[in-house]
């Protein structure tokens, strides 16, 4: 695939700003279910964050993915736990996770590659 996901997450949050902006309760409600959800407690946040970029394939959302992927590198996540991750999900979604999976992977590489340089 030739999407960059650092820019496609760019341009989501320019969008979801103007969403912010639109529907300030509604986005204060969605990010406060965002905080709440990811908060550490018997699962760990890279724990968490492995289970949202696999929804995130099972769904084939590709602003998921980046955004989920950009958040394991941030969080020190290995890429092999991110492969174990995939694995699951193209198991439970089939063929068509499988594309958005190797999407994952690109993703996970590039914000990778953005952090190390």
């Amino acid at each position: 695939m030739s999407t960059s996901f650092t820019d496609l997450t760019a341009t989501l949050n320019r969008a979801i700003l103007e969403l912010r902006k639109a529907q300030p309760d509604a986005m204060a409600g969605f990010s406060a279910m965002a905080k709440a959800a990811m908060q550490p407690g018997e699962l760990t946040e890279q724990t968490k964050e492995l289970i949202a970029i696999a929804i995130g394939v099972a769904g084939h959302c590709d602003g998921c993915i980046g955004f989920h992927a950009k958040a394991l590198v941030r969080l020190g996540v290995s890429r092999a736990a991110l492969m174990e991750t995939l694995a699951v999900a193209v198991y439970m979604g089939g063929g068509p996770s499988l594309m958005y999976a190797a999407d994952a992977v690109q993703a996970f590489d590039e914000f990778s590659a953005a952090r190390a340089g």
